[in-house]
């Protein structure tokens, strides 16, 4: 199956990838539903992929959508959430359609910029209910949150993003009161308590608040000593809840972390190094490469 990043989706919408929206704090944007459809490059039905990116829609029209093994008609109005866990698509079955849709990286909202670590939330869970049929009061609360967040994209407030976050979580908790409440307190399998453990783990490292502060976690087998738990085992749960390895998801978060430092302070390339956990100066210039296609002092400047 293939595996669509943000870039892939901004080309199958036929549009230009924004350069200047949340380049360094991950990506945020929002679209209107008709104008997307207009700009697909073949039929109005996206492909059924895993996407590397989140993404919540508010549906007005006709509609079918596809999740792992569910199928479900939507008649008029939906709230829709994907995540890269489970591969997805909905198609219009008419050519009535309103609403619109947000998409965004885990980066974006970050647990150190939103207080939350997405994939414990239970309306990304695997086994959770990505799809919501709503009432037209419903529709129309919503609508007002997503025109909000579209004011806010295209406005010049230096600290927009902030307030965007929180809009994302208050449709996201709209959407967690919609499931039944078993869906929300079913327990938790040993696999996805064992990510869940892990993600909460990664996270607490950062964020990184001087110079002399050091990761102090930085391979798998860290993390698998700290849960106590094999490292090949570790790595062998996040593969099957998440489809990704232990050292995806730590070289993409002290990646993250690497952006935010070299943009966001003064700090020399050597005191970041140092501070994530890197001996040389050139192991840490080598692996910022190898994730960004950058140097450091390149993405710095």
């Amino acid at each position: 199956m293939k595996v669509t990043t943000i870039e892939d989706f901004y080309k199958e919408i036929n549009a230009k990838l924004p350069e200047e929206i949340g380049k360094y704090i991950g990506h945020f944007n929002i679209f209107n539903i008709p104008d997307m459809l207009a700009n697909l490059k073949k039929d109005n039905a996206m492909p059924y992929n895993r996407r590397m990116y989140y993404k919540i829609s508010l549906i007005n029209g006709k509609n079918k959508a596809e999740y792992a093994d569910k199928i479900i008609n939507i008649d008029k109005y939906a709230l829709l959430f994907g995540s890269p866990k489970i591969p997805y698509r909905y198609e219009p079955l008419d050519a009535k359609q309103k609403g619109k849709f947000c998409v965004f990286t885990d980066e974006f909202l970050i647990k150190s910029k939103s207080g939350v670590v997405l994939d414990d939330l239970p309306i990304f869970n695997s086994g959770g209910y990505p799809v919501f049929k709503l009432t037209k009061k419903e529709y129309q609360e919503l609508a007002v949150l997503f025109k909000k967040m579209q004011a806010e994209i295209d406005s010049s407030y230096a600290y927009k993003y902030d307030l965007i976050r929180n809009y994302i979580l208050e449709i996201i908790h709209f959407g967690q009161k919609l499931q039944p409440n078993t869906a929300l307190y079913t327990a938790q399998t040993a696999s996805k308590r064992i990510t869940s453990l892990f993600l909460e783990l990664l996270e607490r490292q950062f964020p990184i608040e001087s110079t002399q502060q050091q990761l102090k976690l930085r391979s798998a087998k860290d993390y698998a000593n700290r849960l106590a738990v094999h490292v090949n085992h570790l790595n062998t749960t996040l593969k099957e809840v998440t489809g990704n390895t232990t050292t995806y998801f730590i070289a993409n978060r002290i990646t993250q972390e690497a952006k935010y430092l070299l943009k966001q302070t003064n700090w020399s390339v050597s005191e970041i190094a140092y501070s994530l956990g890197f001996d040389e100066v050139a192991h840490f210039s080598n692996f910022f490469k190898k994730q960004t296609s950058f140097s450091p002092n390149k993405f710095r400047n």
